[in-house]
C-alpha cells in the first residue's frame, strides 16, 4: 500500500530540487503542479542574485540519471579535476580531488541547469505556474494563497499534499510556523560573498587552467574561480562583513581594488571589468539553517535548502537537495500513507543533512587557510598512500562525500576517525619518508571497519 496515487501533488518552487522532483513524481505517473514565484527563465531570462556556478557530483549525477537529464547537463558542464591553489608567493599547485580522472567533479551553470530541469518537468507532465508567489497556508482547508507580484492579482489553489522546495527564505516553512513550530535557526557564517569574472584570454581560449576549481587561500578569507563553458570564470570572494580586511573596510570599487592588488593581484589582472563588477554585484550572505521539523503530518513536507539551506564550501548543497528528493520518492514509493512517508523521509535525512552542514563550515577554513599549511599536504599525501594501502578501508572523506552516496552523516564519522588517525601518524615528521606506516596500518585496521557503499 502507497499515498493515494489520486493524489494531487502541489511543489513550492520551481528551482533546481522543485523542478527535479516535479521531473521524477510526473514520470511516475503523478499529477503535479508547481508554483513559482519567479518569471519564466526560459522567457524572461534567469534571473542572478545566487552564483551562477555549481559544483556537480556523484549523489547530483545519480539523481540526474533518474530523471535521464545526465547527457544533457553533461553536455554544458566543465570538468573540475582538483583544487588550483595559488599561494601569495605565485606558486600554483594542484591538488587532485581524488586518484585520477574518474574521480572528479563538474562545474555547471544554475542558469542553463534549471532550464534543462523545467523543460524535462513539463515534458513529464508536470504544470508549472510562474509568476505565483505563496503569500499563505490554510492547512485545515488545504488551500494555498498565491500573488503576482506584477499585477497584484490573488488567487486560491487547493491542494492534498504540499511540499516546499522553495529555498532559504521559504513561504511554506513559513507558513509551517503557524501550524507546528519548527524549531527554527539561521545560524550566519559572519562573511559574504561577492562576484566577479575573468572573461576568455585574448586568443579566446581560458585564462586560467580550465579543468580546476582555483582557490586564492589567505588565512581568514579566499576568493575562488569556476570555469564555464564560454571559457569565462565566476570569481568568488569570501571575506568576513566586519572588521579588517572585512566587506566594511572596502566602501567603495577603489578601496577592493586596491585589496585585490595587495592580496590577489594575478587574479586582479584577469578581471578587466573590476570596478564594474565590484559596484554592480551585491555582497551576498552566508548562514547554515538548522529546523526541527521538516514536515507536518501527511499534509506537507520541506526538502533541500528550505528544510536545511548550508554554506556552498563543499559543493553539496545541490547535491544534498538531489538527494532528497530521490529519498523522498523513494518513501512515497515504499510508504502506507503520506504522513509516514514524510516521517521517513525525515528520519533519513535529518542527520544526514546535519553532517554536510558541518563539513561544510569544516571546509571554508581548509579551503581559506589550510590547503597552502605544509602539515596539512603532509596529511593529504599520508590519506593518499593510505587509501591504496588499505582499500574500502581507508575512503578520504572527500571521496565518500563526491564521489560514494554513502549516508553524508557515516562520510562524517568515518572522517572524524581518518582525521585522527593522520594526525596522529604524522605527528613530528616533516616528510612522508618519516612516516613510519607500518604504525599507521595499524591504526587503520584498529580503529575503522570496512565501508558499506551500498
Amino acid at each position: 500500500m502507497t499515498p493515494d496515487s489520486n493524489s494531487k501533488i502541489t511543489i513550492a518552487g520551481a528551482g533546481l530540487a522543485g523542478a527535479l522532483l516535479a521531473t521524477l513524481l510526473a514520470r511516475r505517473g503523478w499529477s503535479v503542479e508547481v508554483f513559482e514565484k519567479r518569471p519564466d527563465p526560459r522567457r524572461k531570462g534567469y534571473e542572478g542574485g545566487r552564483s551562477i556556478n555549481l559544483a556537480l557530483a556523484e549523489r547530483g549525477l545519480h539523481a540526474l540519471r533518474q530523471a535521464g537529464l545526465t547527457d544533457a547537463v553533461m553536455a554544458q558542464a566543465v570538468m573540475m579535476r582538483g583544487r588550483m591553489v595559488h599561494p601569495k608567493d605565485g606558486t600554483v599547485q594542484l591538488q587532485r580531488y581524488g586518484k585520477d580522472d574518474s574521480e572528479v567533479i563538474w562545474s555547471v551553470h544554475r542558469g542553463r541547469l534549471n532550464i534543462s530541469l523545467l523543460d524535462a518537468a513539463e515534458a513529464a507532465g508536470a504544470r508549472i505556474q510562474f509568476d505565483r508567489r505563496l503569500d499563505g497556508v490554510d492547512f485545515e482547508t488545504r488551500r494555498l494563497t498565491l500573488v503576482d507580484d506584477h499585477d497584484r492579482q490573488r488567487s486560491e489553489h487547493g491542494f492534498d499534499v504540499l511540499i516546499g522546495a522553495d529555498g532559504a527564505g521559504s513561504s511554506v516553512r513559513q507558513a509551517l510556523a503557524s501550524a507546528l513550530p519548527p524549531g527554527e535557526r539561521f545560524e550566519p557564517l559572519g562573511h559574504g560573498y561577492k562576484e566577479l569574472e575573468v572573461p576568455p584570454a585574448a586568443d579566446g581560449d581560458f585564462a586560467l587552467e580550465a579543468n580546476a576549481l582555483h582557490i586564492w587561500p589567505r588565512g581568514h578569507y579566499m576568493c575562488i574561480a569556476l570555469p564555464n563553458t564560454e571559457k569565462t570564470f565566476t570569481v568568488t570572494l569570501f571575506l568576513p562583513n566586519e572588521g579588517n580586511p572585512s566587506f566594511a573596510a572596502l566602501p567603495d570599487h577603489r578601496a577592493a581594488h586596491a585589496f585585490f592588488a595587495r592580496e590577489f593581484g594575478d587574479a586582479l589582472a584577469l578581471i578587466p571589468d573590476f570596478d564594474a563588477d565590484w559596484s554592480g554585484h551585491p555582497i551576498g550572505s552566508l548562514s547554515t539553517l538548522y529546523i526541527d521539523h521538516w514536515h507536518l503530518d501527511g499534509r506537507a513536507v520541506l526538502l533541500g535548502d528550505a528544510a536545511h539551506a548550508m554554506v556552498p564550501f563543499h559543493g553539496q548543497g545541490m547535491n544534498c537537495a538531489f538527494e532528497d528528493c530521490v529519498a523522498l520518492l523513494q518513501h512515497i514509493e515504499s510508504a502506507a500513507g503520506w504522513s509516514s512517508a514524510f516521517a521517513g523521509f525525515a528520519a533519513e535525512r535529518q542527520p544526514n543533512a546535519a553532517a554536510i552542514q558541518a563539513m561544510a563550515l569544516e571546509n571554508y577554513v581548509e579551503m581559506r587557510d589550510r590547503v597552502d599549511d605544509p602539515d596539512f599536504l603532509l596529511q593529504r599525501q599520508l590519506e593518499r598512500v593510505l587509501a591504496e594501502r588499505h582499500p574500502g578501508l581507508f575512503v578520504p572523506r572527500y571521496s565518500m562525500v563526491s564521489f560514494l552516496r554513502v549516508p553524508y552523516a557515516t562520510a562524517f564519522a568515518r572522517g572524524q576517525v581518518q582525521r585522527q588517525i593522520l594526525v596522529d601518524s604524522t605527528a613530528g615528521c616533516r616528510s612522508l619518508d618519516e612516516v613510519d606506516l607500518i604504525a599507521a596500518d595499524a591504526r587503520v585496521q584498529a580503529r575503522l571497519q570496512p565501508l558499506t557503499t551500498g
